[in-house]
């Protein structure tokens, strides 16, 4: 039997269409979807790799869309060199010995691939035999602020030392030149337990370009940002084992058009969000209160694919951690038991309003609505999802959205009209 939301409902006033205006989902444009992503990559033939990369790239290197490279073990562009990778290049990716790409502090990735021509970075595995974490991923390295400490600190999964600083004074930097790029199947956690993620991103400069991204079946994170700064679009997360979106160590910036779909028994023991908001890393301290990680998504589409019979197995879409600020505008959640979860570090409501907010969203979920250490201000917290619209009940995730799993173009516009769901204010 479906959960009733007795808390949230004790905040609904009335039931309207005409008191605020709210954001027609419908008309949202996802033409930016179209043409470079991958929906179902294991079905993928790609052609097979003819030329190895070296494990050392100290010197200005330029990969061909002519050739299929292959990638086996850790992969180091270092000496202030910069990789650049020609549009529609593909990369093949070792899972025997976990193939990582590590640009290190001072060197450069620069991968333009474009809406036709993608850059793939996949497994090395034949189609319909790959799999979540068949491989490491690509970590980059940058000098841009970091909240610990020592404003640095050394990149997750022990790498070489030397080439695993990151952080540091030049919050401009351009780190790294990103666009129109596929990541499929990293995220290997057999040799490393951490650190191999799809896309790891430390200490980025804010003159970087980070666009059209997307990280498909990843086993560990898809995105996961250690400090820095810079504003994103257009970034997909498909079926991670654990987060879509990791940020942590003061990282600050607006993430617009992001798309993360999960699957309520693709999950981690460690725990799996769609957003995970850390203020500061416990290990390494933190230079000031006020430059915890503070991040604003836009036109956020956050969807856990579960139905009536699998739902138990969802957690909430966000976790908040360690003081950690964000802010969710014009945004769709759907899927998942509660919105947010805030840990021990919100000890009053006050904090728990200065830390979140929410608004012109809609939330279809199966729990109360926020989760809190602090029991005693749990019922008053949910004052934070006002002026949201929301389901009153929990609805399957088919009969709520249009073609929502769809193996070539998913699509998550609301089967109803926005007006006729439930109104917080």
């Amino acid at each position: 039997m479906t959960k009733r939301y007795s808390l949230l409902t004790s905040f609904i006033f009335l039931f309207f269409s005409l008191s605020i205006t709210a954001q027609n989902f419908n008309e949202k444009d996802d033409r930016w979807v179209k043409g470079w992503t991958n929906f179902s990559p294991n079905k993928t033939d790609y052609p097979e790799a003819e030329e190895k990369l070296p494990n050392i790239i100290a010197n200005h290197t330029y990969l061909r869309n002519d050739i299929v490279y292959f990638m086996t073990g850790d992969v180091y562009v270092t000496n202030n060199a910069s990789l650049t990778i020609q549009e529609g290049t593909i990369i093949r990716c070792d899972h025997e010995n976990p193939a990582n790409l590590i640009v290190t502090k001072g060197a450069k990735l620069i991968a333009l691939g474009s809406k036709a021509y993608p850059i793939v970075f996949t497994s090395n595995k034949a189609p319909k035999s790959r799999g979540n974490g068949d491989w490491g991923g690509i970590v980059i390295a940058g000098s841009g602020k970091v909240n610990t400490v020592s404003g640095n600190g050394l990149i997750e999964g022990n790498f070489k030392p030397q080439f695993s600083i990151y952080g540091g004074n030049q919050p401009d930097e351009e780190t790294t030149i990103l666009s129109h790029i596929r990541i499929e199947f990293a995220g290997n956690s057999a040799k490393r337990k951490e650190g191999a993620n799809g896309l790891s991103l430390y200490g980025i400069g804010s003159s970087s370009l980070i666009d059209n991204i997307m990280v498909s079946y990843s086993g560990q994170d898809s995105f996961n940002f250690h400090g820095g700064k810079n504003n994103m679009q257009n970034l997909i997360s498909l079926k991670a084992q654990e987060d879509d979106y990791q940020l942590s160590e003061g990282f600050k910036g607006n993430l617009n058009n992001v798309i993360a779909i999960r699957h309520p028994y693709i999950t981690s023991p460690k725990g799996s969000y769609a957003i995970e908001v850390d203020g500061y890393n416990k290990d390494l301290g933190y230079i000031r209160p006020n430059a915890v990680t503070d991040v604003t998504f836009t036109n956020a589409t956050l969807v856990n694919l579960s139905d009536k019979t699998n739902y138990q197995h969802t957690t909430a879409a966000i976790s908040a951690t360690n003081s950690g600020l964000a802010y969710i505008h014009n945004s769709k959640i759907s899927g998942f038991s509660d919105v947010v979860k805030f840990d021990k570090s919100y000890t009053s409501l006050t904090l728990i309003q200065k830390a979140f907010m929410m608004d012109n969203s809609f939330f279809n979920i199966h729990g109360d609505g926020v989760k809190v250490a602090n029991q005693i201000i749990k019922k008053a917290s949910l004052n934070i999802l006002k002026y949201n619209r929301f389901t009153k009940s929990f609805v399957d995730v088919n009969e709520l959205f249009s073609d929502p799993q769809s193996s070539v173009n998913p699509r998550f516009n609301l089967k109803k009209s926005l007006n006729t769901y439930m109104v917080m204010q």
